[in-house]
């Protein structure tokens, strides 16, 4: 406890392009893949699974040049609510706050679903007693531990998503064979491989859009901007969202190795079911250790970012308390987060994607506005964030009709259009 606040916030780090990879694929390899990708194949077929590895991909190269400005612009701050209190003012910067809190535990309650039913499916024991485990975990070394101990931890993790999305689809298609699974797959579920399904290219794009919002607005990912090199800090992004984009064809091919001899029931639970298709006791470990890694480093993650974000960014705005008295803070603030999601995560159980898209309104409106933010030279005024405010708005009224994807692109046109006009009727410049 005797470092600087700063060391918790960055562990003194200075990454090139490969760390900086490592660690954007550690915060970004999610729950939201594992758990919504058998949603996104039944409903959209194989063109939709497609769409959702381009999706990752998309997002991070449009992002990437982003990032850069993030990089040169702001290049003295430590955290996306250093940015906004410099940018921001008076109300803008009190719903800024409070939208990015609220996507930090949206994003923070679907690993804990995920973490749940990893549990409860994979070693047969409550999912309150694995969750307990599971935050305890997390909170020791994220919350605890801070940027160092995370980025010790994640190149373990990392390695071991990867042995498991090669070697474990390698070795049944090896045992099986490709053509039993796709003779399967034409008997039992044609229909997805049927191509010509319109709703999935309007699902392509609003995920590209959704995953670009989540990217934009994350409060882990502004974190490691500011600790990649100058000179690294597009080709981390490139790589990452090429690198990225292996992964649900990966988790695919494993929901195909479920269901081609079968049909099923419940999407929910059906890539946790693959370990029933796994004969070696090495390669079921394996399965849980990926799973594992996924959940715990996303957490681990988001539950630190928010946690700075929390004592740097809200806390301590205006007050001056001493370094110790922030770690304090930071430790405190990480444990109840994880008692508060646990406490939810064992309650609720919503419809993932239901959730995701419910969301995903927040994530399109927030696009524009942060643009300005990050590019703009303008003094925004404290009524710059209530364009966000009216655009969810304006998605919510459409989403109760069931138009989920539309009400995302009404979100963010209206909020798109508020924000610029709102940006060029400000007078004074910065």
């Amino acid at each position: 406890m005797g470092k600087s606040y700063k060391w918790y916030i960055t562990g003194g780090l200075s990454l090139g392009a490969s760390f900086g990879v490592l660690t954007l694929l550690a915060r970004w390899i999610t729950a939201n893949t594992i758990l919504s990708t058998p949603e996104t194949l039944f409903k959209y077929g194989i063109v939709g699974g497609l769409g959702y590895s381009l999706m990752g991909i998309f997002a991070f190269i449009l992002f990437s040049f982003v990032a850069v400005k993030i990089k040169q612009r702001f290049n003295k701050h430590e955290t996306i609510g250093d940015v906004l209190q410099d940018r921001l003012s008076g109300q803008s910067y009190t719903i800024m706050m409070g939208l990015l809190l609220l996507t930090s535990f949206d994003s923070l309650f679907i690993q804990a679903m995920g973490a749940g039913l990893l549990f409860h499916l994979l070693l047969d024991i409550p999912a309150f007693i694995g969750l307990f485990i599971f935050f305890v975990y997390c909170f020791i070394y994220a919350g605890i531990g801070g940027m160092y101990t995370l980025h010790k931890i994640e190149p373990i993790k990392i390695s071991l998503i990867f042995a498991a999305i090669i070697f474990i689809p390698v070795y049944f298609f090896i045992q099986e064979g490709i053509y039993p699974v796709y003779d399967g797959i034409r008997l039992y579920h044609p229909y997805l491989l049927y191509w010509k399904n319109h709703d999935a290219f309007l699902f392509i794009l609003t995920a590209i859009l959704i995953g670009f919002g989540q990217v934009i607005t994350d409060r882990a990912t502004w974190q490691r901007i500011h600790i990649i090199q100058p000179t690294k800090v597009r080709a981390s992004f490139w790589l990452t969202g090429l690198i990225w984009g292996t992964i649900p064809l990966a988790l695919f091919s494993m929901l195909l190795i479920s269901i081609f001899n079968k049909s099923f029931d419940n999407t929910f639970t059906l890539l946790f079911e693959f370990i029933y298709k796994i004969d070696p006791i090495i390669l079921v470990i394996l399965f849980f250790l990926f799973c594992f890694s996924i959940l715990s480093t996303t957490v681990g993650a988001e539950l630190h970012a928010t946690t700075v974000l929390i004592v740097k960014n809200i806390i301590s705005i205006d007050k001056n308390y001493s370094e110790r008295q922030k770690y304090k803070l930071s430790y405190l603030i990480a444990g109840l987060i994880s008692l508060v999601l646990f406490i939810i995560s064992t309650v609720f159980t919503p419809n993932l994607l239901e959730l995701i898209f419910f969301f995903g309104q927040f994530y399109g409106a927030l696009i524009v506005p942060m643009l300005w933010i990050i590019f703009g030279n303008k003094r925004l005024s404290a009524f710059f964030a209530y364009s966000v405010l009216v655009g969810v708005g304006a998605g919510t009224i459409l989403i109760v009709t069931g138009e989920s994807l539309l009400a995302i692109w009404i979100s963010f046109i209206t909020s798109g259009l508020l924000s610029t006009f709102m940006y060029f009727i400000s007078p004074s410049e910065k």
